[in-house]
This record gives C-alpha cells, sequence and structure tokens, in this order.
C-alpha cells in the first residue's frame, strides 16, 4: 500500500500495525483513535506526511520511530501528550506544537533535524533527550509553564545558541546542554532561583521590547487587600501604569510612573476595592 486512511469508527491501532509497509507515504488518521501501540507506523520507509484529525489525545511511544523520510505532521489542538520517541530520528524540519499538550516523552524528537519549535505555554514537562542532537536547532523559547527538563534534554543540539526562559528557573538535570558549546540562557527580570549558570552554560538578562507582567508569580493579584503584579523590562526604564473601569468605553488614566530598578518593579493598588471592576495596561513613557 502507498497510502492509508484510518476510519471514524476506528478507536484503537494495535502494536506494529503497519511496521515495515515499505511503499506507505501518506496517512491520515481519524481524530476517534485515542490509542496507539508501540512501533504503529516504525519502519515505514516511504512514509513523508501523517495528518492526524482533531480528537485525539495521545502521540503514542515509537509511533514514528526512526521515519527520517517524515518531514511533514501535523499534530491537532486535540493532544496532550507526546510519548517517548514519538519522533526519534525522524526528519521533521520544523514543528508547531499545539496548545494542550502539557508533557513531552523522553526522546520525543531525538535526532529531528528541525530549525524552529515552537513549544505552547502549556507544557509543563520535557522528558530526558527530548530534543537530543537536533544539530540544526539555533534557538529555542521556554514557556513559563515549564517546571521539569529531564537530563540531556537539548543535549547535542550543536548549533543551539540562544535558549529564552519566560519563568522561573525550572528543575534540571546537570547536563541539558552538554556539548553545546555556544549556548546562552536569558532569563527575564524579576523571574527566580537563576544563577550565573543554569545545567552549565552561562546566563544573561533577556530584555523584553516592551513592559511585560510576569503574571504566573506567587505575587500576582490580590495581596493583602490590593492588587499588585511584577512588572518587567530594561534596567532603571519607566513604565506608566493605566487604569478604567469599563472597557467597552474605556478611559484610561495613569495611576503610577513605576522607575524599573535592575529591571523590575512591583505595583500594586490599593484603590481596587473602591471599583466594581478595575483593569490595567502598562506602556514606556
Amino acid at each position: 500500500m502507498t497510502s492509508v486512511t484510518i476510519a471514524g469508527n476506528v478507536t484503537s491501532i494495535g502494536e506494529l500495525a503497519f511496521y515495515n509497509c515499505a511503499s506507505l507515504a501518506n496517512i491520515t488518521i481519524s481524530g476517534s483513535v485515542s490509542n496507539f501501540g508501540n512501533y504503529a507506523f516504525a519502519d515505514c520507509s516511504s512514509l513523508a506526511s501523517v495528518t492526524i484529525a482533531n480528537g485525539t489525545t495521545t502521540i503514542g511511544t515509537n509511533m514514528f520511530f526512526e521515519r527520517r523520510g517524515l518531514t511533514n505532521v501535523s499534530i491537532p489542538g486535540s493532544v496532550t501528550s507526546i510519548g517517548q520517541n514519538a519522533f526519534f530520528g525522524c526528519g521533521l524540519t520544523s514543528l508547531i506544537i499545539p496548545v494542550g499538550v502539557t508533557n513531552i516523552g523522553n526522546d520525543a524528537f531525538f535526532g529531528c533535524p528541525m530549525t524552529s519549535v515552537i513549544i505552547p505555554n502549556s507544557v509543563t514537562s520535557i522528558g530526558q533527550e527530548a530534543f537530543y542532537s537536533c544539530s540544526n536547532l539555533t534557538s529555542v523559547i521556554i514557556p513559563n509553564s515549564v517546571k521539569n527538563i529531564g537530563g540531556a534534554a537539548f543535549e547535542r543540539c550543536s548549533h543551539l545558541t540562544s535558549a529564552y526562559f519566560q519563568g522561573n528557573a525550572p528543575t534540571a538535570g546537570s547536563d541539558i546542554f552538554s556539548g553545546d558549546s555556544s549556548v546562552t540562557v536569558y532569563y527575564l527580570p524579576g523571574t527566580i532561583h537563576w544563577g550565573a549558570t543554569f545545567s552549565g552554560a552561562p546566563t544573561k538578562l533577556w530584555y523584553q521590547p516592551q513592559p511585560t507582567v510576569l503574571n504566573f508569580e506567587p505575587s500576582f493579584g490580590l495581596q493583602n487587600n490590593q492588587f499588585g503584579f511584577t512588572i518587567s523590562w530594561a534596567t532603571n526604564a519607566s513604565v506608566i501604569v493605566q487604569a478604567c473601569t469599563n472597557l467597552a468605553n474605556p478611559n484610561w488614566i495613569p495611576v503610577a510612573t513605576n522607575a524599573l530598578s535592575s529591571g523590575t518593579n512591583y505595583f500594586s493598588d490599593a484603590q481596587w476595592t473602591n471599583y466594581l471592576c478595575r483593569y490595567y495596561r502598562i506602556s514606556g513613557p
């Protein structure tokens, strides 16, 4: 066979189901399939394109193992987990991981020649060697939702120069950037648990082009009868905080001008209780 469409009444694909179908080039999988057996499409040497319909929740373990010819895959927004070795050794050159995925399994994209990857702000865990030896990857943004990164997750990404972290330093092994001699870790002013190095890589402050509210911090929101948040931007820059009470017909009024010593400043509003609703926005001077 050269192509296959999995119909909407199929809910499970068994282990090794299409193993070694050497002429199979295109697969369309309906969203009714929720379970994939190990190596379901392994060793399909002609496989170049896969479309997975919305409804599938898990990309299974070893599902497309060692499919170097697989350069295009569409992952639907219903997927919440990408299993161990799911795309190990595939030929993916770029990838958008959909919002909703919470876990990227061990070795999930091991050896893929991707030049870019977008990790959404829903992923909480990146497994061991998840992007090991993705040698064409030059930069990566780690969202603030990520709390744990497994060992060697980005090891031997030889062209990786920049890893941008949007939140506090996650729990990580000592070797996630091992072999990446040119990589620098960038972190936002106001985020915590960062040192001079992170997992062996040097660190630098990451200044945003516009002021940013760190809305994941414990100090965000209601605090001791006042509403507050940390503003992150450039050292000693000034930021204006404005407020209004009606977004349908807004009348923005300046309520504070904050100088960002060391790149951050904490804004708090003790007057918020005087209003049924109050909205805030920030901007440069």
